[in-house]
């Protein structure tokens, strides 16, 4: 197979640690990206490890600090890999963590690694061309809404916005799986709403099933979220169609913090990530966990190749 390109995040944060970290004693071909100076300091960068190095006059690393350098060389980083992506040099991508603010400060118009991939890809609206989807051993998740405030996400609860990600979400797992997955839409108010009495957004929802039902995904709901990830947990559902951020993001990081990744659905390429940010607290200590970033990289190394077929 060819090389993972892995980049290494914010200089500043725990990416560089955990990637050099995790890469040790890999059976999978890597090839990194990011500055070879700046990550020497958080721990040994291989001499047998292809390394792209991008190019930076920072002499003082501050780690846990948001620096408009430490985000272009994330920036630089992740366009290094894309390219060499597009080139065929590489067939997948595992990120590490980069700091919104850093980035932004770097001057990208893009929240995040999942807006900047699908941009650059031509990919144009979520839910119906690219979307964030949680893959761990026993929990999976889309997600319908993402970085928005929660009023705005249940404000934006769409029928047809759910149909259109249920079968974006059906025709990549049925690719990557061989069958189309059950997947079960999780309820926004207490009880699923309570027929009405606790809000009537399930409404919406239930009109969003029926048509991708009648589209042919197997889907079900709307269900109570506070049960309804149990029930995918003991086998009744393959993936859980969380409608927003938090919503399924607290079930898979309570159930599955060590074994879990964020996987850009739509893309023509592999790419997923740690399911966690920079930690800047504790960046630079030497105490990051890489079980994470390790998982995340095997697990890419697993399943490129049913992507690309």
């Amino acid at each position: 197979m060819k090389p993972i390109a892995v980049t290494l995040g914010d200089p500043a944060g725990i990416g560089p640690e955990v990637v050099l970290a995790a890469i040790d004693g890999i059976d999978a071909p890597v090839w990194l990206f990011g500055n070879r100076n700046l990550a020497a300091r958080s721990g040994n960068v291989p001499s047998n490890v292809r390394f792209y190095d991008v190019p930076s006059t920072l002499k003082s690393l501050r780690f846990g600090e948001v620096d408009a350098e430490c985000g272009r060389i994330a920036l630089a980083s992740i366009d290094g890999a894309v390219t060499a992506i597009e080139r065929g040099q590489c067939d997948a991508l595992v990120t590490a963590p980069i700091s919104k603010q850093a980035i932004a400060l770097a001057g990208s118009e893009f929240p995040g690694h999942t807006e900047m991939l699908a941009s650059r890809a031509g990919l144009k609206r979520y839910g119906t061309d690219y979307a964030m989807f949680f893959d761990s051993p026993s929990i999976r998740t889309a997600l319908l809404t993402v970085h928005v405030p929660l009023a705005e996400a249940i404000a934006s609860i769409d029928a047809d916005a759910i149909a259109a990600l249920a079968g974006l979400v059906t025709r990549w797992y049925t690719r990557m799986h061989g069958a189309p997955p059950r997947i079960g839409a999780a309820g926004i108010n207490p009880h699923a709403g309570e027929a009405g009495r606790f809000g009537r957004e399930e409404e919406t929802i239930a009109r969003g099933v029926a048509l991708a039902r009648e589209r042919g995904v197997r889907i079900e709901g709307p269900a109570a979220a506070d049960t309804i990830f149990l029930a995918a947990r003991n086998g009744k559902y393959d993936v859980i169609l969380s409608m927003y951020h938090d919503q399924g993001l607290i079930a898979v990081k309570t159930l599955e913090f060590d074994q879990s990744v964020n996987v850009t659905i739509g893309l023509p390429y592999l790419r997923c990530s740690v399911d966690h940010g920079t930690a800047f607290d504790i960046a630079g200590k030497g105490v990051a966990d890489s079980r994470p970033m390790r998982y995340a990289i095997e697990w890419a190394a697993r399943h490129v190749e049913r992507w690309t077929a």
